[in-house]
C-alpha cells in the first residue's frame, strides 16, 4: 500500500492568475517556472487555443514543503461558503494579546493586497482566536 506524502489544493475561480498571485503574496509561494523552451508564461500562453489562455495558473512553495495551489477557471461564480478553506498559520505558539497582535498585523497587510476582513473569532476555552478572511474572489480563509 502506497501513501500519498504530497497534495495539490485546486482553487476554482474567474481569474486564476490575479488569485495565484494574491496566494503568492499570502504565503511568499512562487511561479514555477515556464515549460521549457519558453521564456514566459505569456509566450507559453500563446501557444494555445484562445479558449484555454488563462484557463488556469499555480503556484508554489520555493522551499518545496507546502502544497502546490492551482487555480482554475470556471464558468459559475462563487454562491456558497466554502467546505474547505486554508488556515494561514501566523499565530502558532502565540497567545493572548501576543496572538491577537500577530493576527491583527497580517490581516492589515492581506486588506493592502485585495482580502476583506469578515470577523475576528475571540478566544475561548477551547480555541485562541482567529480572524475569518476572503480573498481577493471571495474565498473564505483564516489567519489563525
Amino acid at each position: 500500500m502506497s501513501t500519498i506524502r504530497q497534495i495539490q489544493v485546486t482553487f476554482d475561480c474567474a481569474e486564476p492568475e490575479r488569485v495565484a498571485r494574491f496566494w503568492c503574496e499570502v504565503l511568499g509561494y512562487v511561479v514555477p517556472d515556464p515549460p521549457e523552451g519558453f521564456a514566459s508564461w505569456e509566450e507559453y500562453g500563446r501557444t494555445l487555443p484562445s479558449e484555454d489562455r488563462g484557463s488556469w495558473f499555480a503556484c508554489a512553495d520555493p522551499s518545496g514543503v507546502g502544497p502546490r495551489l492551482f487555480f482554475q477557471r470556471v464558468p459559475e461564480g462563487k454562491v456558497v461558503k466554502n467546505r474547505v478553506h486554508l488556515d494561514v498559520r501566523v499565530g502558532t505558539g502565540l497567545v493572548g494579546a501576543e496572538r491577537l497582535a500577530a493576527l491583527e498585523a497580517e490581516c492589515a497587510r492581506l486588506v493592502a493586497l485585495g482580502a476583506v476582513r469578515e470577523r475576528l473569532l475571540p478566544a475561548d476555552e477551547d480555541n485562541e482566536s482567529c480572524i475569518v478572511m476572503r480573498d481577493v474572489e471571495g474565498n473564505e480563509f483564516c489567519l489563525d
